[in-house]
């Protein structure tokens, strides 16, 4: 069995998906620290007619000090809600497969999610659905570990009964080698593709969200991103 681990990013580029793919259980890292400066946690970037659209999910923080992931709540003041779906349904507009994702834009968009958590798992199962990747998703809160930094990916493994780790090569400088190899865990690292797709708006300009991918592309993105 194959383990990977990952925090749960707003709207995550195809990266995240591929990673995914290659995994029997993608642990959610949860009920980590949320970081104080700017995150992929709650922002993300798709595409207009000006090129890049950054976005992102207001949180809650001033006051709350260090927050874990999962304690995180969206605020909805300034309706930015309502800008954030406009946004999105003029940028994509012409994309050929805006209408069949449409309702499920629109919720996530309704106000409906207290916890940014909430709202990210949204998002991430559905991609996973329309790729096509069965990878069951595990949250970090629910396997009782207090772990941290280099550890906490090989108790995850002990937890999970795994022998073997994927990581993405860029996360090399962050784990320990040695703490695998005493565990006997396989750390396999990988290099997640940059697929290029048909794309709206000039320029190509890779690693949007992964929903560039599935408005553009539709039922071929499975397709583009394993064959990348």
């Amino acid at each position: 069995m194959i383990v990977s681990a990952g925090q749960p990013y707003f709207a995550p580029f195809p990266g995240f998906f591929y990673k995914a793919r290659l995994s029997d259980v993608l642990v959610v890292l949860d009920s980590v620290q949320f970081p104080l400066g700017t995150t992929w946690i709650s922002r993300n970037r798709f595409k207009n007619s000006r090129g890049t659209l950054w976005m992102t999910v207001p949180v809650w923080k001033k006051g709350l000090g260090l927050q874990k992931i999962d304690d995180v709540r969206i605020c909805y003041d300034f309706h930015w809600t309502r800008k954030h779906l406009e946004s999105l349904k003029v940028a994509y507009a012409n994309s050929p497969y805006l209408a069949d994702h449409l309702p499920f834009v629109e919720k996530l968009f309704s106000g409906t999610f207290e916890r940014l958590i909430d709202l990210n798992l949204s998002i991430i199962r559905y991609i996973l659905k329309q790729l096509q990747i069965r990878t069951e998703l595990v949250l970090l809160s629910e396997l009782g570990l207090e772990a941290k930094g280099s550890l906490l990916p090989v108790q995850i493994c002990r937890k999970m009964g795994s022998l073997r780790f994927a990581a993405q090569y860029s996360a090399r400088k962050y784990l320990d080698p040695d703490l695998f190899r005493e565990s006997g865990i396989s750390l396999e690292y990988f290099k997640p593709p940059s697929p290029v797709y048909p794309q709206l708006w000039g320029d190509f300009i890779r690693d949007l969200s992964a929903f560039d991918l599935v408005f553009n592309c539709g039922p071929k993105s499975k397709e583009i991103l394993i064959g990348a």
